[in-house]
């Protein structure tokens, strides 16, 4: 139920989407002291089902992530004075390991640990650690400011606070109710300054945007119990193993850029049990599998800003397979671009895709 007040008061954001996107947005807003309405319709559960995991260091490739220090001066500040607010822990830091495969893998990380930019986040010391079923002879490299987020737990508490402050609309979004003006939208009863879009891999049912290059990578996970595993960090190879809590392990992922659906797959489980019988030794159990479509880009870049032809509808979508540090970072940089005229970094505003149209 919505109050009197969202009947007669202008809003200053509409918000589509309550994922990870979404939930950053509004969180900025509210700071500023914004007046909102989030819409959600479940309908897209990647932000449910991800593996939250967050680093900044590319690891298959022991480089720099675009932008890291400046998304963990964000993330830093952002996840934990949230945590406060909604009195529950979602964010939990964690060393990253990552196995090496060889020698060679080594002395890559020690070339990468010496680099300017990745020094702070890489240790340069190999860590030979005693874990009976998970063997590594070349050791681990340990990548620092990592941990994983319960996204699932962050936004079913955000959307139950917003739902409390009466700032929730649960219900499919009608794009032919919305109505577009110079000086604002109008969708239904409500009137506001901007319309934001985070709805993820949706976007390819949104009218306004959907011309825009979403391509959207599927990933799979299982969830595993292992009593006598053991590992209190994450170790990553050519998957990841995630320790949660009570001896259960989340494994991924799988990246299928052809299926589009939700739907967990025979093919993506046999593929994390094979990668999983190659890093660890001992006996488990799958007692989950979980699929989703991350929204992913060609270009490898966000789609963040406002669309060419209507000034007050904008975009926040394509957070990829590294969303946790990319929501906070993103959100903070549009609220700012609408509020403050701050331009938008050029890599991620949609503006480079309407000019390259213009210009063919």
């Amino acid at each position: 139920m919505i109050g009197v007040f969202y009947f007669c008061t202008m809003i200053d954001y509409l918000i589509v989407g309550s994922g990870l996107a979404g939930v950053c947005f509004a969180e900025f807003a509210l700071q500023k002291e914004k007046k909102i309405l989030v819409f959600e319709n479940n309908s897209q559960p990647s932000s449910m089902v991800a593996g939250g995991l967050y680093n900044p260091v590319v690891l298959k490739r022991f480089s720099e992530i675009w932008k890291a220090q400046e998304q963990l001066d964000i993330t830093s500040v952002f996840y934990p004075n949230l945590q406060e607010k909604l009195r529950i822990t979602f964010d939990y830091p964690m060393p990253i390991l990552r196995k090496f495969a060889s020698i060679e893998e080594q002395n890559n990380w020690f070339v990468a640990a010496d680099k300017p930019k990745l020094a702070s986040f890489l240790n340069p010391k190999i860590a030979y650690l005693d874990y009976q079923y998970c063997p590594a002879p070349y050791g681990f490299g340990e990548v620092l400011y990592s941990g994983y987020l319960n996204i699932q737990k962050m936004v079913l508490s955000y959307r139950e606070y917003l739902k409390k402050e009466q700032l929730l609309v649960e219900d499919s979004f009608d794009y032919d109710a919305l109505k577009i003006s110079k000086e604002c939208v109008t969708y239904k009863e409500h009137k506001a300054h901007h319309i934001i879009f985070a709805e993820g891999f949706g976007l390819h049912q949104n009218p306004y945007f959907q011309d825009l290059p979403l391509d959207g990578t599927k990933g799979e996970l299982l969830h595993i119990k292992a009593p006598n595993l053991k590992i209190n960090e994450i170790i990553k190879s050519n998957i990841f193993i995630l320790p949660i809590g009570e001896d259960i392990y989340k494994v991924g992922a799988t990246y299928n850029w052809s299926d589009k659906t939700n739907e967990p797959t025979a093919e993506g489980k046999q593929e994390l049990i094979e990668k999983l019988n190659e890093l660890i030794t001992c006996d488990y159990e799958v007692i989950e599998h979980l699929a989703g479509v991350r929204p992913t880009v060609k270009d490898r870049r966000p789609l963040v800003g406002t669309h060419n032809q209507y000034r007050n509808i904008h975009l926040l979508n394509g957070l990829g397979t590294r969303g946790v540090m990319l929501g906070p970072f993103l959100a903070k940089s549009l609220l700012e671009h609408l509020e403050e005229n701050i331009p938008l970094d050029k890599e991620i505003d949609i503006e480079r895709y309407y000019k390259k149209r213009a210009k063919s």
